[in-house]
């Protein structure tokens, strides 16, 4: 692929998203009977995507109950050779608090697998020389508890590397299999390697439950696991207008781990490290790295990798910081980290076309769900909240017609359905929620249900904008870089 295509590939997401925010504009005002059947139109879209999407959380909840119930170490010990398996667990650390990852790595060691089948690697970089004193320190301590305790340091200034976490795991997981594999012995055909951000704690069946996996799977060789990314860690300590947002991103994790043909490895995922080796590992000039390490080995391998869910949480922090407003800045460079996922696509227009083996009609899917789910990204919120307001106002005439006059009462009769979705997600919630702290007041639990009343601000402003951000920076050629999302005591 050319340069120029490339280019063209990354404008049109940008084109395509302003395009059709700015239709309410000048469609209301041109074609305004054209641009509310639109509008209604979009409207029982996102209601079957809500119900669809409620459907699988639901789902989800009570297989992760199922999940969580079952002994899944006496699962394992029915297979002879269960004890041969190893993981290695990245622990990512870059500018953290020792307590984030100290947290992190005590709860690791309550897993229920035999810690010595557990290779602990605290990735950390060069850049921050303080967070490798301290993990060298920690590796001291905990060395005879796991199998092994390794921390690798990514040189901060290496030709062509974009800094963050893709370059900083690459370079950790290739330091593992140097030491462990080829150094010491450890058989590639039996180990697992897990993603595992620094604040992520992963439930204390999650490594028993890979390894069922993994014995149990004819393919292991083509797959990934996912557990459910939850942003439970700091949610009582959160502004309600962060939390809100966490919870949606929670209550839409969950839900994936049930929509096996959406599902794509994100932020804290595992795989064979036998396939992570066959690709290449990660890239090392990207940011944003999860989408792209599973397209990158989905296409090497003409569409046979695939996502397995593992219906367990790994709890990971909500952006936080010091204060509500820099809390506020924190969570929207986060999003729009997320949203800047966008910039894979023309990456994975040139796999799709460059690979001509495998069914071209399962990987076109794949590849139509995640530009769909980016497409859509800044635009649903105007759709749904502003559109009907915009015709309105840059149309008054319209509304003294027939459909203008209804338009409004339509719109909100067919999005009147998601109330029902939105109890149903508020339920799971309380039920998946951790306790409330001692420390923080009665009164905020009971508030919780009608914090959501925030969710049109919520929905703009650390959904619709940051999307669009990430969207127009991408059109414009203002390539963002990596910044590491702050984590506090």
């Amino acid at each position: 692929m050319t340069r120029r295509q490339r280019r063209i590939l990354e404008i049109i997401p940008g084109f395509i998203a302003w395009n059709l925010i700015l239709f309410l504009v000048w469609g209301g005002y041109f074609f305004p009977t054209l641009t509310a059947y639109f509008i209604l139109a979009f409207n029982v879209y996102w209601v079957y995507k809500g119900f669809v999407g409620t459907v699988a959380i639901v789902a989800s909840h009570y297989k992760m109950k199922a999940y969580e119930h079952l002994d899944w170490m006496k699962e394992v010990e029915g297979f002879k050779d269960w004890r041969e398996v190893k993981h290695i667990i990245i622990l990512l650390v870059a500018n953290e608090p020792r307590d984030t990852f100290e947290r992190t790595i005590e709860a690791l060691s309550h897993q229920t697998l035999p810690l010595s089948q557990i290779a602990l690697v605290m990735a950390t970089e060069e850049r921050f020389p303080e967070n490798t004193r301290i993990c060298n320190e920690i590796a001291e301590g905990v060395g005879k508890k796991f199998g092994a305790a390794l921390v690798t340091v990514h040189p901060k200034d290496i030709v062509g590397e974009i800094k963050g976490k893709s370059s900083n795991e690459a370079w950790a997981a290739r330091e593992a299999k140097r030491i462990l594999v080829d150094e010491q012995g450890w058989n590639i055909d039996h180990i697992t390697i897990t993603s595992n951000d620094a604040d992520a704690i992963i439930h204390k069946q999650y490594l028993a439950c890979l390894t069922y996996k993994f014995l149990d799977d004819p393919h292991k060789y083509e797959r990934f696991w996912q557990p459910a990314v939850v942003f439970y860690n700091n949610i009582w300590k959160l502004p309600a207008a962060t939390r809100v947002v966490n919870t949606f991103a929670t209550l839409w994790q969950m839900g994936l781990l049930s929509r096996k043909d959406r599902l794509v490895s994100f932020s804290n995922y595992s795989a064979s490290l036998k396939l992570i080796d066959q690709i290449g590992y990660w890239d090392t000039d990207v940011i944003p790295e999860d989408y792209r390490i599973f397209f990158k080995a989905f296409f090497k391998l003409n569409g046979r990798v695939e996502v397995e869910p593992i219906f367990l949480a790994s709890s990971a922090d909500a952006a936080e910081s010091t204060n509500t407003w820099k809390t506020f800045v924190n969570d929207y460079e986060q999003k729009k980290r997320w949203a800047w996922g966008v910039s894979d696509i023309p990456t994975f227009v040139e796999m799709f076309l460059a690979n001509r083996e495998g069914s071209p009609v399962n990987k076109l899917l794949r590849l139509w769900k995640v530009v769909e789910d980016h497409l859509l990204w800044p635009v649903n919120w105007f759709m749904i909240t502003a559109g009907v307001t915009i015709v309105s106002i840059v149309n008054p005439a319209f509304g003294r017609t027939s459909l203008g006059y209804t338009l409004p009462r339509l719109s909100s009769w067919i999005l009147s359905v998601t109330v029902l979705f939105l109890v149903v997600l508020l339920i799971v919630d309380m039920q998946r929620r951790p306790p409330r702290p001692a420390g923080v007041p009665r009164w905020r639990a009971w508030i919780v249900p009608f914090e959501f009343i925030l969710m049109p601000v919520v929905g703009l402003f650390f959904g619709a904008l940051p999307g669009l951000d990430a969207h127009t920076r991408l059109m414009l050629g203002k390539y963002i870089e990596y910044r590491i999302t702050e984590k506090v005591k």
